[in-house]
């Protein structure tokens, strides 16, 4: 059995995944999204990269010996303008009801589009308003040691305090306050010093604190989840390359003084972003998408989740058209060929040792490739199932088409045309069956059509 070797960010390298902290037992942390909104294509990525990981380690450890957790950010500016916006246009309720509503709605939006996608619920997923009192004790015990202090209503922690920060990112303080935009604040002590916990006005979401009522800043909502779900030492933290500074580094500064016994994530994975067409997804571009969006174009999960993992996690992933297409034709082949069959006893050996190769997944469908080929089946499905695909339950839109009747037309056509020369009617038929996406295949031994990319049975209804 090939062993684990994943990307150190810290320590730029592949490394051994060995479980220290319970053996046998994996325990992983991976940041989730801020539900203020729709899930854009972007947010997609590392939830389906860790959805792999997650897969990967149960398969190798077993359901039950591993722990994966991923947040939900429900207290945040966004989402509290969200509501306001709300509120504005003329909703009677107190914004609080409307901060509830849009929190609610948004986690099942993200629910929803994240089962499309064939991406399994993780061990946990706390919420950071289920953990203010955690983070407040965190945030207590930091100024009780000096790694953090009061000003102004708020509390910041004192970056220098910790000597190991940059480390992750590779970069000194103060090389950071030359190149990054810092917010420069009276209450400061340092520019690079960040907020654990600010104030908050009466209408907005608030806790009592040693501080006064207020919330608490971005950074610390991470440590005191993690710390309180899965321990001081854990083996695996994820997440977008974009959140690798100020976000991790921030996280490993405090969690490490609040916790010097312990050693946080020893393995620190971050993949990198997508882009749209060879650009930067944005909305100024216009090529900016919610994963709902892509969905509503008639795109199946399952295609999506082909084309993400066709590229590396750690390279830039590009999103286009015409990879939907291939990757729609390849599943329709594939799922043809598994269909009614049972999957093998074990994924081959070959799928197993790309993935536990830091998750090489375009090396994993390569040799899904190669089963199809060779006319395993029941490899393919158990193969296949380690990255999510070919599950049953979320094939539906391929489901098995019978296009004989329209085959024995076209044939019945190009006896004719063969004999009067005139292959009007075939050239028709033809046309019209492109259109529905069918793929149409012409030999001397007769006419084979097969359902391909963008296939549309409603549009064979009107055929004649």
């Amino acid at each position: 059995m090939a062993e684990i070797r994943l990307w150190n960010t810290l320590t730029r390298g592949k490394v051994p995944l060995e479980p220290t902290v319970t053996p046998g037992r994996v325990s992983m942390y991976v940041c989730g999204p801020t539900v203020y909104d729709r899930a854009h294509m972007g947010n997609a990525r590392p939830a389906l990269v860790f959805d792999v990981l997650f897969r990967l380690l149960r398969h190798r450890y077993g359901a039950e010996n591993v722990s994966y957790v991923r947040n939900l950010t429900d207290v945040d500016d966004k989402i509290n303008a969200a509501a306001l916006t709300r509120k504005e246009a003329g909703d009677p309720r107190s914004l609080e009801e409307l901060i509830h509503e849009r929190t609610e709605e948004t986690v099942a939006w993200y629910h929803e589009d994240m089962d499309a996608l064939g991406i399994l619920r993780p061990t946990e997923e706390p919420r950071a308003t289920g953990y203010i009192a955690e983070m407040i004790a965190m945030i207590e015990g930091l100024v009780a040691s000096g790694h953090a202090y009061a000003a102004a209503g708020h509390v910041l922690f004192r970056v220098r305090s910790y000597a190991g920060y940059g480390a992750l990112s590779g970069r000194s303080v103060d090389d950071m306050i030359a190149g990054a935009r810092v917010e420069v604040a009276p209450y400061k002590e340092d520019p690079m010093d960040f907020v654990l916990w600010k104030p908050s006005t009466a209408d907005l979401p608030g806790w009592d604190s040693p501080w006064g009522r207020g919330r608490p800043g971005w950074h610390i909502e991470c440590s005191a989840m993690s710390a309180a779900l899965l321990g001081a030492s854990f083996d695996i933290h994820g997440g977008g390359n974009d959140l690798m500074f100020p976000h991790h580094e921030n996280e490993i500064a405090q969690s490490k003084c609040a916790h010097p016994e312990g050693a946080f994530a020893r393995i620190w994975m971050h993949n990198e972003m997508l882009q749209v067409e060879g650009k930067k997804m944005s909305k100024s571009l216009g090529n900016f998408f919610t994963v709902q969006d892509v969905l509503g174009q008639g795109i199946p999960g399952e295609v999506i989740r082909f084309v993400y993992l066709s590229t590396h996690y750690r390279k830039p992933m590009d999103w286009t058209a015409e990879k939907a297409r291939e990757a729609e034709a390849t599943l329709r082949k594939w799922r043809g060929l598994t269909a009614g069959i049972a999957p093998a006893p074990s994924p081959a050996p070959e799928v197993m040792a790309a993935l536990s190769d830091d998750l090489n997944t375009p090396g994993a469908i390569a040799a899904l490739h190669a089963l199809a080929s060779a006319g395993d089946a029941a490899g393919l499905k158990a193969s296949a199932g380690v990255l999510g695909l070919l599950q049953d339950g979320h094939g539906d839109w391929a489901a098995a088409v019978d296009l004989s009747a329209h085959a024995a037309r076209l044939a019945a056509a190009r006896v004719e045309a063969m004999a009067s020369k005139d292959f009007a009617e075939v050239d028709r038929l033809k046309a019209a069956y492109l259109a529905a996406g069918v793929e149409v295949r012409m030999s001397k031994a007769g006419v084979d059509l097969v359902p391909g990319p963008g296939f549309d049975a409603a549009a064979l209804e009107g055929v004649r």
